[in-house]
């Protein structure tokens, strides 16, 4: 029998609306969706309405209906099984073990455009280990420490959105806007857009990680819904501005993917002593919030992954916890092992951190995407088969909204995922197809040798 550790309530709301930010708020994502180009605009109002807003609502009411720590794995396990949810619990988990690095590379790119403008890939490579395992130390201590990792993230992440909203108003009055925004300008053009918009709907997940800790919150059937609505407001606002502040500053043609957001900086504030200065504090802020997203991720999916361990649908070693801090100790340095393996081969085979990034983001989407798929589904089902289960928070309108809610966001989702791995014009992503597939297949044995081996 499986000794079960006792998780202290150390959560607020507000840690968790500052967590939300924290996972959700991406600026790496800001230069993605703006290399799209002025349609960028109408694909986050677009999408912020058909597939965000609706997404969030299903998360609020799952997340309160069915607080447990495993989130989006205990989900899936009551809706469709175990082994079901075994395999969205694997892709979660080891999207994130395979995000980290991309982000990280992200932390390495912009840290040698501001200190070390020769770091070789091979330099920048390593800072992304010695990260990650940084990432694995926080994620081993208790959430009342851990949790302040996300929280400044979060605060920092608002700050620099802020600064670069406001930078581009000042910019735009002298020299205009880089990229028109007109009627014209913003209507979508296919062509273009189609590689960069899964990063943006990519830039719209994470809310269901607020119930992965909801074990560890005070009051989770009023946080959690309260928590995902405010986080949602701030996050989908922000993103729109600052998209339209990139898009006001470089080409869309021009963004680099790495190196975007502190070439933005340097227009806005840079020039003078005081300017320059301002935009090293903001750079050095925007390094720490790369790192506290792979924490606050590694925070949810690490504790998803261990739930899953227990329950023995994933080998024993990912349920290894702490038994004085609860902390899960096993998944976090598996994830730490794993993020490693996969920045040392994708480094050789990459040329510059601008293709290491983009190869890295566009395999982990693919695995990260999947699961999402299975969550909407179970939330349909559990809408009839357990219609009677208490739910604090309801997505508003009936069972009929609630399903064409969750239709809407899977029919939005299902051409993401194929996107990242093909985009017309440009042919198939080879060396993502198969890291997906190979991904898939380690899970399924994992699955399986879990299966064989669990204890009676």
């Amino acid at each position: 029998m499986t000794e079960q550790i006792q998780h202290t309530k150390t959560l607020r709301q507000r840690d968790m609306v500052l967590f939300t930010v924290s996972a959700i708020l991406l600026l790496d994502t800001l230069t993605a969706a703006a290399s799209v180009g002025a349609p960028s605009v109408f694909w986050w109002i677009f999408l912020g309405i058909i597939f965000f807003v609706p997404f969030a609502l299903i998360c609020a009411e799952m997340g309160c209906a069915y607080p447990e720590q495993g989130g989006i794995y205990a989900w899936i396990r009551d809706g469709y099984g175990g082994r079901w949810a075994s395999r969205a619990t694997w892709c979660y988990w080891v999207n994130t073990a395979v995000w980290m690095p991309a982000i990280f590379i992200l932390f390495a790119g912009v840290f040698k455009q501001m200190f070390y403008p020769e770091m070789s890939l091979a330099w920048q490579i390593g800072i992304g280990i010695v990260l990650t395992w940084l990432a694995v130390l926080v994620n081993v201590i208790t959430l009342d420490v851990g949790k302040w990792i996300p929280n400044l993230g979060a605060i920092l992440k608002v700050i620099i959105f802020v600064a670069i909203i406001l930078g581009s108003i000042g910019y735009v009055q002298v020299n205009g806007m880089a990229n028109p925004l007109t009627f014209e300008t913003l209507k979508p053009d296919w062509s273009d857009s189609l590689q960069y918009i899964p990063a943006i709907i990519y830039g719209m997940l994470g809310f269901e990680l607020v119930s992965a800790g909801s074990e560890e919150m005070r009051d989770p059937a009023r946080d959690v819904p309260r928590s995902i609505l405010i986080s949602g407001v701030i996050i989908i606002v922000l993103y729109l501005l600052g998209t339209m502040a990139v898009l006001a500053a470089i080409p869309a043609g021009d963004i680099n993917l790495v190196e975007g957001l502190i070439d933005t900086l340097k227009l806005f504030f840079g020039g003078s002593t005081a300017g320059n200065l301002f935009v090293l504090v903001l750079g050095i802020g925007a390094l720490y919030t790369f790192f506290s997203n792979g924490v606050t991720w590694a925070l949810g999916c690490n504790r998803a992954a261990a739930e899953a361990a227990l329950e023995g649908e994933l080998p024993k070693v990912f349920g290894i916890e702490s038994k004085e801090l609860g902390t899960p100790i096993g998944a976090a340095v598996l994830m730490g092992a794993v993020s490693t393996i996969v920045l040392i081969l994708y480094g050789f085979m990459s040329g510059s951190n601008e293709d290491l990034f983009w190869s890295l983001f566009a395999f982990s989407a693919v695995i990260f995407l999947l699961p999402y798929e299975g969550m909407l589904l179970t939330f349909v089902k559990m809408r009839i088969v357990d219609a009677d289960h208490p739910r604090p928070y309801r997505v508003p309108g009936g069972l009929g909204v609630a399903r064409i809610a969750a239709w809407t966001c899977i029919a939005v989702l299902a051409p993401s995922i194929v996107l990242f791995m093909y985009t017309p014009g440009d042919g198939m992503e080879w060396p993502v197809l198969v890291g997906v597939v190979i991904t898939l297949l380690i899970g399924e044995f994992v699955i399986r040798f879990s299966e064989n081996h669990r204890s009676t």
